[in-house]
């Protein structure tokens, strides 16, 4: 009896856990007879279930990367209108990466060349005379556009930022000549500055005071017009060399000659004084050129032509000529 009774008991709990899987399963049913379960309406569901839609990926800062899908709502950049969408940090400026330097594009070119080497002639004196001023060329100013002037004008254009070139255009040219004064006589001649160590007179010698007298001093390498004791001009002058000096005593002009050019040397000889043989005293170019680098076959020569220009009309022949050391 005890055992029937416990299998009838069996059979009610079974039956009535039957009835509720029914009624459960009735419940599902109805609850799907739509697209899709309850569970599925929300979009983070969907977005994991469906296979044609990318799971958004974390980022190692918290935010996600956003799917390829330009209709997923969970993306930020789906909708432009948005003005609650966050900017991708990936589009702003890191602070910490310095902008590339553009590339320099270097001086302007130069322009067309106003003087350049092998030039020769008073302009390029006169560039010399500038650069000389600026302590940019060294030695006597010449006319010839040679190395040391090509090379003074590059480290000068190197210095201002312009081509190097070697030759001078008008942006070189202005530049210059806004820092330098216009040469003097002086500086264009190569004479030296006053009170600046330049050709020094010494003493008269007692046969200059009286009458009219080229006083020629070879201790200062001067030369005085001297009359009755008054000295009216002073010019620098050069010498023969050793090989061949010039005569020293007591001489008078011989004969003048204005345009006169060497029958021995082929060379010019402007206001050419004679007063022993073939001596003169006369104007060199090449004094003026190159300065005491170089020396007269004999004669005395001054590089100041104006200057000899004015003593050539002052003097007379037969005036005396006095050649001495002070």
């Amino acid at each position: 009896m005890n055992t029937k009774a416990r299998i009838a008991r069996r059979i009610t709990l079974l039956t009535v856990i039957a009835a509720v899987c029914s009624v459960m399963a009735y419940g599902v049913g109805w609850a799907v007879r739509g697209e899709s379960l309850p569970w599925e309406d929300s979009p983070r569901a969907s977005a994991q279930q469906r296979d044609d839609r990318p799971v958004a990926q974390p980022r190692t800062d918290g935010t996600s990367t956003p799917s390829d899908d330009p209709s997923d709502p969970s993306d930020p950049s789906s909708d432009p209108a948005d003005p609650s969408a966050e900017p991708d940090p990936s589009d702003e400026p890191d602070p910490t990466k310095e902008p590339k330097p553009s590339k320099d594009p270097g001086p302007p070119p130069a322009g067309p060349a106003l003087l350049s080497p092998g030039d020769a002639g008073p302009q390029v004196r006169d560039l010399q005379a500038r650069l000389k001023q600026i302590d940019w060329f060294s030695g006597d100013v010449t006319d010839n556009y040679g190395d040391v002037t090509t090379d003074a004008v590059r480290g000068f254009q190197a210095k201002r930022g312009f081509e190097v070139t070697g030759e001078v255009d008008q942006r070189t040219l202005d530049r210059l000549r806004e820092m330098t004064h216009e040469p003097t006589k002086a500086e264009l001649t190569n004479q030296p500055p006053p009170g600046a160590g330049g050709n020094t007179p010494g003493p008269l010698d007692p046969r200059c005071t009286t009458g009219r007298v080229l006083c020629v001093d070879k201790s200062s390498r001067t030369l005085r017009w001297v009359v009755d004791g008054d000295v009216r001009k002073t010019v620098d002058v050069r010498f023969g060399s050793a090989e061949l000096p010039t005569r020293e005593g007591v001489f008078s002009i011989q004969r003048k000659s204005r345009d006169h050019v060497s029958s021995i040397y082929h060379t010019s000889m402007p206001f050419a004084m004679f007063f022993s043989g073939g001596q003169a005293v006369h104007y060199s170019p090449d004094f003026a050129a190159n300065g005491y680098n170089g020396a007269s076959h004999g004669c005395v020569n001054v590089r100041d032509h104006d200057a000899v220009a004015w003593l050539y009309d002052q003097v007379d022949v037969g005036d005396k000529v006095v050649i001495y050391w002070s």
